[in-house]
């Protein structure tokens, strides 16, 4: 009987099969490590990354009727920390204690501490008030307000005055006020427009102030800043860029260049969040509101009661503009709508210089501070969004943030759409900060001045009025006139002497008539 033998294979011919089996095998496993480690390497980002709160809020209005305002815009502001839950919280405030300062401190001061004892989990606190109203040269109503939370791991503050990072925080139970003239603390850096960039060289509340951050080993700039209005609303519909607009555009440009020549104190990335009055292009909007209709001017005695009514074929008023009136038919609907967007243009020229998430949320300003109407606008202004948030561009490489998938509705948005904030609606963004992004000094990391910069420095400095403005200016007596003569500034040297160039002295020369105009906007 014939038994079957096992089968015998040949070790020559399966050798190489072995070997290929062992690759594969090989091969697998490194690539199923290599997908464990990625996985865990992002897993490790996500657990170490810092999520931050950044919120502006023009507070204006709030203090002239505290009574029925604050408890609301109060509720709100700590509804959204409490529905994010930051592990950081910067809220930068303009017109902090409305437009009478001296009756409004006390409300100011409860107003800061009915925040502190709400925000119990955020036991470091650090809160800049200007609030010295009698000096001219130095008050800008702005309040930088910082909460940190208990279990935030790692946090220095910077120095402006020793050029360096502090000792470590306590952050147990660490809080500090710094109210009244703050001018001499050295953990911020404030200034006030030069005065010759104010209308008519009369100071206002204007400015910025900067503080720094070291958050978990990452450095960032937050800036508070409030820039110049529209005065009135038929010289912001003459032409696109208006002259308010010019003038808005002259003063984010001097604070961006003085921070990027900053040689001292280094650059970092930077948000820079406040009320930029950011208006419509006035003109385009006008345009776009008025085709087929007819133009009547109202001219009164007085230019300040002079209104442009545009009018439809059976005569009556769609749209009418006035020095602070802009009303439309449809006021409420029609500037909710998508197209307004197309003409919210301020930032175009800088747009290589500071960058914004997508804005989904409808203009800011200006709300009905009636809380009976919380979302209607007044008929004052065209709505814009003056409030925003932006960024240098280097914040991306500290963002864990994918832009380009973002939820932007979720994480750029405004703070009470649906309740009574003020004339403003506060505007908020979140984000996480990756972890140890920064050097330990900044001045050895600094960013150099953007090309795009500089050339829209060159072009102010090129441009005839905006150079005159410019510069150092000294006056002549000359018979019965006073003669103005020009001396042009480096592009080097961008700060100015407040104490010349502010001046504004004498009689403008009637062949340069534009001059006028241009500074007294």
């Amino acid at each position: 009987m014939h038994v079957a033998q096992p089968f015998q294979p040949n070790p020559r011919i399966l050798e190489p099969y072995m070997y290929i089996c062992m690759y594969v095998h090989a091969y697998v496993s490194i690539q199923k490590f290599n997908l464990f480690m990625v996985k865990n390497e992002k897993e490790m980002e996500t657990k170490c990354d810092t999520k931050l709160l950044l919120v502006t809020a023009n507070v204006g209005s709030l203090f002239e009727d505290p009574s029925r305002l604050q408890q609301i815009w109060l509720k709100e502001f700590l509804s959204k920390v409490s529905e994010i839950q930051p592990m950081f919280v910067g809220l930068h405030l303009q017109e902090v204690g409305g437009k009478t300062y001296e009756k409004s401190m006390e409300f100011v001061q409860e107003f800061i501490q009915s925040l502190c004892d709400s925000m119990t989990d955020y036991t470091f606190v650090r809160i800049y008030m200007d609030e010295d109203f009698k000096s001219a040269e130095h008050f800008t109503a702005l309040g930088n307000m910082y909460f940190v939370h208990t279990d935030l791991q790692s946090l220095r503050v910077w120095n402006f005055l020793t050029h360096d990072w502090e000792n470590n925080l306590n952050k147990t139970e660490d809080k500090h006020v710094y109210s009244g003239n703050i001018e001499t603390i050295p953990t911020k850096d404030k200034s006030k427009f030069p005065q010759h960039f104010f209308p008519e060289c009369k100071w206002s509340r204007k400015g910025f102030m900067r503080t720094r951050w070291e958050i978990n080993g990452t450095a960032i700039d937050l800036v508070n800043i409030h820039l110049f209005h529209d005065a009135s609303n038929l010289a912001a519909c003459e032409e696109f860029p208006s002259v308010y607009c010019k003038t808005r555009r002259r003063a984010l440009v001097h604070t961006l260049e003085r921070f990027y020549l900053d040689d001292k104190n280094g650059t970092v990335p930077f948000f820079l969040f406040g009320d930029f009055n950011f208006r419509c292009d006035t003109e385009g909007v006008v345009k776009e509101l008025t085709q087929n209709l007819t133009i009547h001017r109202v001219q009164s005695v007085k230019n300040e009661n002079t209104k442009v009514h545009y009018r439809n074929i059976t005569g009556n008023n769609v749209l009418t503009v006035g020095k602070k009136e802009f009303s439309h038919a449809d006021h409420q609907l029609k500037f909710k709508e998508d197209w307004l967007k197309n003409f919210d243009r301020e930032l175009e020229p800088l747009k290589d210089i500071l960058i914004e998430y997508p804005i989904t949320f409808v203009p800011s300003y200006p709300f009905e501070e009636d809380p009976e109407m919380p979302t209607d606008y007044m008929s004052t202004r065209c709505p814009s969004w003056c409030d925003r948030i932006l960024m240098s561009p280097h914040v991306k490489d500290v963002l864990t943030e994918d832009w380009e998938q973002m939820n932007y509705q979720k994480r750029y948005n405004l703070i009470g759409e649906a309740v009574c904030m003020g004339d403003h609606k506060p505007v908020y963004l979140t984000v996480h900060l990756k972890p140890n992004k920064g050097l330990s000094i900044p001045s050895m990391c600094s960013i150099e001045v953007p090309e795009s910069l500089k050339a829209l420095v060159n072009e102010m400095l090129g441009d005839e009025i905006l150079w005159m403005e410019q510069s150092h200016v000294e006056e002549r007596l000359h018979s019965k006139s006073h003669y103005i003569a020009v001396k042009s500034i480096a592009f080097k040297d961008p700060i100015q002497d407040e104490g010349n160039a502010g001046e504004c002295k004498g009689e403008i020369i009637e062949n340069k008539p534009t001059l006028l105009k241009e500074t007294t906007v």
